[in-house]
């Protein structure tokens, strides 16, 4: 099933079929990358909006595979600040390189992007609407976390925090409607889940279900993945302050935690996961946030037709 030449903007635009292959692809390369696979191609990385993990996974997976990068982080420092469009931005890209990674703060940047590159384009994150390949490398944690979920028999995932705005969310959910699993969810009144989203999870027949307290996710879940809450979404600087206190999870809240929870974030955290949690067995977020490499790598290599 190649992908070569194919943009990369939502997970929406992906099968089952061709998710499986691309996370059998970054396991093959995890063993031992080909050093040489991606040499004479470019990437170009443009970034509208701050990137630790994507822009430096992405710039050292196509270094790792033999390519180079070029682009910027800051888009001051680039001509959108002259008032150049985005369009622009991409005719005259694409003309130095062989695919774009792009991140954007408006939702549907990356659709526009792809609708006027003759080069794939893959989004790196639009706005509060998808982050595929964050999604892509949180299915290959949890797979390889719980092997089951590829076998077809279900797990428990909760997602906490902002998941009204949280596009990591959004676009994980989609992927997960293609395996068998059983949706948790604990927000702040205001920023759950949009009902768009659980009605997609439940017309695939996945069980999707409020719960009311970080203390029952925990007891209840496979996977919990946690997300920041924003403090710009609450016009109350006093409310914001109690009710992050409610969503922070410490090492004395997971002494009673199963055994095989795995507490995932796509990072960065602000508080809402105690540094004492990193030293349990749980934590697995930054083995999550390793895993990019390879994911990426795969990405690349399938797009640039360097793999099939």
């Amino acid at each position: 099933m190649p992908l070569a030449g194919r943009h990369v903007i939502s997970v929406a635009d992906f099968t089952r079929d061709e998710i499986l292959h691309l996370l059998d692809t970054a396991a093959a390369i995890a063993q031992g990358p080909r050093r040489e696979l991606l040499a004479g191609k470019i990437m170009a990385t443009l970034f509208f909006e701050p990137s630790t993990r994507t822009r430096l996974s992405f710039e050292a997976a196509m270094l790792s595979l033999g390519g180079r990068v070029l682009g910027f982080s800051d888009p001051g420092s680039s001509s959108a600040r002259k008032g150049e469009s985005l369009a622009d931005t991409i005719r005259m890209v694409e003309r130095y390189a062989d695919v774009i990674v792009m991140r954007h703060p408006r939702d549907g940047a990356a659709r526009l992007a792809a609708e006027v590159s003759r080069v794939p384009v893959i989004n790196g994150g639009d706005g509060a609407n998808q982050h595929p390949t964050q999604t892509f490398l949180d299915l290959y944690t949890i797979a390889e976390l719980f092997p089951e979920l590829r076998a077809g028999r279900c797990i428990t995932v909760c997602f906490a925090g902002d998941l009204r705005y949280g596009r990591t969310v959004h676009s994980l959910l989609h992927a997960l409607c293609h395996f068998a699993c059983r949706i948790l969810t604990v927000a702040p009144r205001g920023l759950e889940l949009p009902e768009q989203y659980v009605a997609e999870a439940r017309a695939h027949g996945i069980a999707v279900e409020a719960v009311p307290s970080l203390h029952e996710a925990i007891a209840s879940s496979d996977v919990l993945y946690m997300t920041r809450l924003q403090e710009e979404r609450f016009p109350d600087p006093v409310e914001f302050e109690h009710i992050k206190a409610s969503y922070r999870i410490t090492a004395a809240m997971l002494a009673a935690a199963p055994p095989r929870l795995r507490i995932l974030h796509p990072l960065p955290r602000v508080g809402e996961i105690a540094t004492d949690v990193d030293a349990t067995l749980h934590a697995h977020y930054f083995a999550q946030a390793a895993n990019g490499v390879p994911v990426r790598q795969a990405l690349l290599a399938l797009v640039l037709g360097a793999l099939r």
